[in-house]
């Protein structure tokens, strides 16, 4: 299963809490300031339960952007051992993003987010119902990079990954069944055809 890498620049945000990371298949790197010499308790009994998973880096040297570059170092060995991985970026830094945008040529799943709560696996897990459980996902279909599941055992699957295997065998199915209604896509003899995707526009109605 794919795994999220968080590098949180601490210098730049600092988060009340970490709770919403203490999830399966995930990696936090805590980026310290060489003149940061505090660490919220809240913060740091996150970390210590996360054990393997979870990171402090203290930079060794202060100056202009020194711990953005040492971020960059960093992404540059963990997108070298797992290309695989979707990385998350935690800063209000948009001097990042050129090298995002950089990396996303080179096919790696990298983001930028300004706070933990925007993390877009985050957003996947608070999603409440199914209709904004079947947005996300199709909206994720929609993308030009995305592959389209050709039966409905490989498209049950890909909902469950997209969703951490938070989600249920009925939530799944329910999500299939809205898709289908709404027309995006089409079933026959288990074989899954996408009529309806990407149309950017089209709602998806609930039962």
């Amino acid at each position: 299963m794919r795994i999220n890498y968080v590098l949180i620049d601490f210098e730049n945000v600092q988060p009340e809490s970490l709770a919403l990371l203490q999830v399966e298949n995930l990696k936090v790197f805590l980026f310290v300031g060489a003149t940061q010499t505090k660490v919220p308790f809240e913060i740091a009994s996150a970390l210590q339960v996360m054990g393997n998973n979870a990171e402090y880096i203290k930079i060794a040297g202060s100056g202009k952007n020194a711990l953005d570059f040492h971020i960059t170092y960093y992404l540059g060995q963990l997108t070298e051992k797992d290309p695989q991985g979707y990385f998350h970026i935690i800063s209000k830094d948009t001097g990042f993003d050129p090298l995002i945008q950089h990396l996303k040529t080179k096919k790696v799943l990298i983001h930028r987010s300004k706070s933990i709560s925007e993390l877009p696996f985050i957003k996947r897990t608070e999603a409440k119902s199914i209709d904004e459980k079947a947005k996300l996902f199709i909206t994720r279909l929609q993308s030009p990079q995305a592959s389209k599941p050709g039966s409905i055992k490989t498209l049950q699957n890909a909902i469950g990954s997209f969703f951490q295997k938070q989600l249920s065998e009925t939530e799944i199915a329910e999500i299939v069944a809205l898709m289908k209604k709404s027309g995006l896509i089409v079933i026959q003899a288990n074989k899954i055809t996408y009529p309806g995707i990407p149309i950017p526009s089209k709602n998806i109605q609930s039962h």
